[in-house]
């Protein structure tokens, strides 16, 4: 029984006590198997006070950390980066300092990485007169500096490769982000600019249009078979429905038509997670402003027929579910003359590229296209990349913005420079709306 408390102890709570002693007194509990009860009348609860656990992988076959005065008790983990990660220094099995770092001898990697936790138990350190919480600097320190070198540098080893599986695992999903917001803009662009790479494109067929048996059309792909009952049975174990109405767009949401030609839209409806809603969906297309026809305004696809004048038409479609209205609209330019361009008729169309790093400090180029492997080489040691990946997502933005510089210099050869940097802006603002 300790008595009497001083003011400011009382607002010192079980479960907060319960924290302190588990990471104070954690070794002296494992070793001697006592048992700490707290008994918190205030909050009116009891509390058992378990030795603190950690998080990561136990590192095993760590060097033998000895020295003349008695060895050294190391226990780390290694987990994901994190500042409140540290590795607590400790003196027959009391925290001493709650991390090592505290000690200007060990304020370098790895133990500054965040990368390790854990335990380093020096039972011969001499701590400072009339504290708990500081280390005397005489020779027992020198000899736990030196037998924790060894146990540093393997420990080193290890951050390193943990430090580039995290940086690949971040590069992946970096590249499977910008290639997905790269689907989703050249989806909504008008096809026919913008008929790049081979993404899986979905034109949009004419109103009725059915392939033939034992045919591909070019814009239609062959129905599947219709599955019996008990195959839709089995199905539905394996997929998931889709929700409620939740978005719709038009598909392309800007195209060029030439004056008196037809081009087909299609509205495309998902549910709140992305997923494609087909069921009880009625339409209403309709032109907001500018000229033209609209055939089966009522359907899925529309038709829209331009007149023989030039001009800008918008175009909206209302999807109804039972109570939900979502609408989408769809900018059409009307013009007498379409641009064309010089494609590369050298090969067959790829899949989105990939990308690569190259340190190139002091170049000026910030990437480059190779074409044989299809992977955009970006500079990593260019001043304007070192910048950018200080933040995850300006670094994201970044590459985005360079994928969409050399996908234009590439898809829009012989084009005048003020057309291109109309193309880049036009690119670079539909696929960033995705970039998440």
């Amino acid at each position: 029984m300790i008595k009497p408390l001083l003011p400011g102890i009382r607002q010192l709570s079980g479960e907060k006590m319960q924290w302190y002693l588990a990471a104070e007194l954690r070794d002296c509990i494992r070793e001697s198997g006592v048992r700490v009860q707290i008994v918190d009348r205030q909050a009116r609860k009891e509390y058992e006070v378990e030795p603190r656990q950690f998080s990561g992988r136990l590192l095993h076959d760590l060097p033998r950390a000895g020295t003349e005065y008695g060895d050294v008790y190391v226990e780390l983990y290694l987990g994901e980066s994190d500042d409140q990660h540290g590795v607590g220094l400790y003196r027959r099995g009391t925290r001493v300092l709650a991390s090592i770092t505290e000690l200007d001898i060990f304020r370098h990697s790895p133990w500054t990485d965040g990368y390790l936790q854990g335990v380093v138990d020096a039972p011969f350190l001499n701590l400072t007169p009339g504290t708990r919480s500081g280390v005397v600097h005489d020779q027992t320190l020198a000899a736990f500096r030196k037998a924790m070198g060894e146990i540093g540098v393997a420990a080193g080893r290890l951050v390193s490769e943990q430090r580039q599986a995290e940086e690949e695992q971040a590069t992946r999903q970096t590249l499977r982000t910008i290639q997905r917001a790269f689907r989703e803009a050249l989806l909504v662009l008008p096809a026919e600019e913008y008929d790049w790479f081979d993404i899986g494109r979905k034109a949009v067929p004419e109103p009725g249009h059915r392939a033939t048996p034992g045919t591909v059309d070019a814009e239609t792909v062959p129905e599947p078979p219709a599955p019996n009952a008990d195959d839709i049975a089995t199905q539905k174990q394996f997929f998931e429905f889709a929700g409620p109405l939740h978005i719709v767009r038009i598909l392309p949401t800007s195209c060029v038509v030439p004056v008196g030609e037809t081009r087909n839209f299609r509205v495309q409806a998902r549910d709140r997670k992305g997923r494609q809603v087909e069921e009880n969906l009625h339409y209403r297309w309709e032109i907001t402003d500018g000229e033209g026809y609209l055939e089966n305004p009522d359907r899925e696809i529309v038709t829209f027929r331009a007149l023989k004048e030039p001009g800008l038409t918008r175009l909206k479609v209302a999807v109804t579910q039972e109570q939900t209205i979502c609408e989408a609209e769809a900018l059409i330019t009307v013009t007498d003359s379409l641009l064309t361009t010089t494609r590369d008729s050298s090969g067959s169309q790829q899949g989105l590229p990939g990308y690569t790093f190259e340190r190139a400090a002091g170049s000026l180029w910030r990437s480059r296209l190779d074409n044989e492997q299809n992977v955009i080489v970006i500079n990593s040691g260019h001043r304007d990349f070192v910048y950018a990946a200080r933040l995850k997502a300006r670094k994201l933005r970044y590459i985005a913005r360079l994928y969409a510089k050399e996908l234009v210099y590439k898809n829009f050869p012989g084009m005048p420079i003020e057309q291109l940097l109309e193309r880049l802006i036009e690119l670079s603002l539909y696929t960033e709306e995705h970039l998440k």
